[in-house]
C-alpha cells in the first residue's frame, strides 16, 4: 500500500467525512481530478483572465470619445460578463485543488497553491480595477448626457439673453419629447450597464473572501491534517506494541486453573473458587 492511500486509511472519521464531501466537488462536469490537471486549467483560466482584462481595457478607453457607441458598451459588458464567469470558474477550481485528500506530494501542492492564490489574486485585482474604471466612465456619460438635456432643453431665451417667462405648455413639452427621446433611452442604457458592473463588482469582492479565506486557512489546514496522520501513525505503533507485549504475555505466562472445594475443575460461585 503506498503511503498516500496509508495516510488517507489513517485519517479520522470527521477528517475522511469533510475530505470527501470536499472532494465531491472534483465530480462536476468539466472538472479535472487530477492536481497536474487542476494546476494546468488554473494556470490557464488566470492566464486567459489576464488577456481578457488587457481587452477590456482597451474598450474602456474609448468610453467618452468620438468611438463611443452602443456596440461599444455592449461588447464592454460581454467581455467583462466573461471575466467574471472565468474568476467563479477559477475560485471553484481552486477550491477543488484545495480539497484534494491527502498524499505524499501534499508539500509540493502548497507551494503550488500559494503560487496559484498570488498570481489569481493579482489578475482580479486587475479585472476588478478596470471594472470600476469602466463603471466610473459610464457615470460620466451619464452625466453629460444630463446636463446636455438640461442646457439644450431649458426654456428659451429672450433677445437679452434673459430666459423668457412667456412659454406655453405645448412649447415646453414639444421641447422635452425632443430632448428625452433619444437621450433618454441612451441614459437607460448607460445605467443598466452601470448597475450590471456593480453587481458584478460584488461578486468578485466575494471572490476575494473565498481566497482570504483559503490564504488563512492553508498552513493551518495542511499542518492540522498531517498532525492527524502523525497521530494516527503513533496511535497504530503504539497498539501493535501493545498487541505484541499481550501476545508474549499469553505464551510465558502458564495457564492458572480454577479448582473447587468438591476437588474437581469448573465454575462455581466466586466464594467457593480458590487459584491455585
Amino acid at each position: 500500500m503506498g503511503r498516500g492511500a496509508w495516510q488517507r486509511n489513517q485519517e479520522t472519521p470527521a477528517l475522511q467525512q469533510v475530505s470527501r464531501k470536499l472532494f465531491s466537488m472534483a465530480y462536476y462536469a468539466g472538472i479535472p481530478e487530477e492536481p497536474d490537471a487542476l494546476v494546468q486549467t488554473i494556470s490557464s483560466n488566470i492566464q486567459k483572465l489576464t488577456l481578457l482584462n488587457a481587452e477590456l481595457q482597451r474598450a474602456v478607453s474609448l468610453l467618452g470619445t468620438e468611438q463611443d457607441s452602443n456596440q461599444l458598451t455592449h461588447t464592454l459588458q460581454q467581455k467583462q460578463q466573461q471575466g467574471n464567469q472565468l474568476a467563479k470558474e477559477t475560485d471553484r477550481l481552486i477550491k477543488t485543488f484545495s480539497a484534494l485528500p491527502v498524499g505524499p506530494d501534499q508539500r509540493q501542492r502548497k507551494i503550488q497553491k500559494e503560487r496559484l492564490l498570488n498570481d489569481f489574486s493579482a489578475a482580479l485585482n486587475n479585472f476588478q480595477k478596470t471594472q470600476r474604471q469602466a463603471a466610473d466612465k459610464e457615470r460620466e456619460v451619464v452625466a453629460r448626457v444630463r446636463a446636455s438635456s438640461r442646457v439644450s432643453g431649458g426654456q428659451p431665451d429672450d433677445s437679452f439673453g434673459n430666459v423668457s417667462p412667456f412659454v406655453n405648455e405645448s412649447q415646453m413639452q414639444a421641447q422635452a419629447e425632443a430632448i428625452t427621446e433619444e437621450d433618454l433611452r441612451l441614459i437607460q442604457e448607460r445605467e443598466s450597464a452601470i448597475l450590471q458592473l456593480e453587481s458584478d463588482i460584488t461578486d468578485i469582492n466575494d471572490i476575494f473572501k473565498d481566497l482570504g479565506m483559503m490564504v488563512h486557512e492553508q498552513g493551518d489546514m495542511i499542518d492540522s491534517i498531517e498532525a492527524n496522520v502523525e497521530s494516527a501513525d503513533t496511535n497504530v505503533q503504539g497498539a501493535t506494541q501493545q498487541l505484541a507485549r499481550a501476545a508474549d504475555y499469553q505464551v510465558t505466562t502458564p495457564r492458572k486453573t480454577v479448582k473447587t472445594d468438591r476437588g474437581r475443575t469448573g465454575q462455581m460461585k466466586r466464594e467457593d473458587c480458590k487459584i491455585i
